[in-house]
């Protein structure tokens, strides 16, 4: 699972810089819009939908309370397994072919696939953020915020998303706003070892730039 974990949410941190000029006309992300209180209403009358958001949310409460890194990931790792889980046999069947694709480097082909998940489900958060990856994975960082911001419109607490905004943001020079993205990643999952270098780093160069 450690694998998949990787595969799935970090590949935007392994991805290949994208060329500055292509960048300066990526839009600002809205972080300080982002809701202050991340918790998405299940739909009412659905059951399944009631168990698993209260499933997430207790998930979520024991990764904020959590000190212990190694804890923190086990449960980081259950979060991921939950937004996995689409309760559609075709839209996970999908996802898996969409994963093949992205391990084999056939983006193009991902992305097919990924436009039918979120055709076929534009609620489900996970097909909206692996997309923004394989965004990314091609360069296009536009498509890949614009995806990201739609992730966090479903799914607040999303700090694979964050971090991912957050990494866009400082590839693109926008220090203070990846930040911003980053602290309100470690919010969500304060445990989360990238994100705290991230925000160590990035704290030291926006204060050397002050002096």
């Amino acid at each position: 699972m450690r694998g998949l974990f990787v595969l799935l949410s970090l590949t935007l941190f392994a991805a290949p810089a994208v060329a500055a000029d292509n960048a300066v006309t990526e839009p600002t992300p809205s972080v300080k819009q982002l809701p202050t209180t991340p918790v998405a209403a299940p739909k009412a009358g659905n059951p399944l939908e009631s168990a698993h958001a209260k499933r997430l949310d207790k998930l979520f409460s024991e990764l904020k309370r959590e000190r212990n890194e190694h804890v923190a990931d086990r449960i980081s790792r259950q979060i991921w397994q939950q937004w996995l889980d689409s309760g559609s046999a075709t839209v996970d069947l999908l996802m898996q072919w969409a994963n093949d694709a992205i391990q084999t480097k056939k983006y193009p082909v991902a992305l097919d696939f990924l436009d039918q998940i979120i055709a076929l489900d534009p609620s489900y958060a996970e097909g909206w953020n692996r997309r923004a990856t394989v965004h990314y994975m091609m360069g296009d960082y536009t498509m890949s915020m614009a995806d990201i911001d739609k992730t966090l419109q479903l799914e607040p607490r999303h700090f694979g998303a964050l971090a991912g905004m957050a990494e866009i943001l400082k590839d693109t020079g926008r220090k203070e706003l990846a930040l911003k993205a980053y602290e309100r990643a470690l919010q969500v999952y304060p445990m989360m070892r990238s994100a705290q270098s991230a925000v160590e780093t990035l704290t030291q160069d926006l204060a050397g730039q002050d002096i």
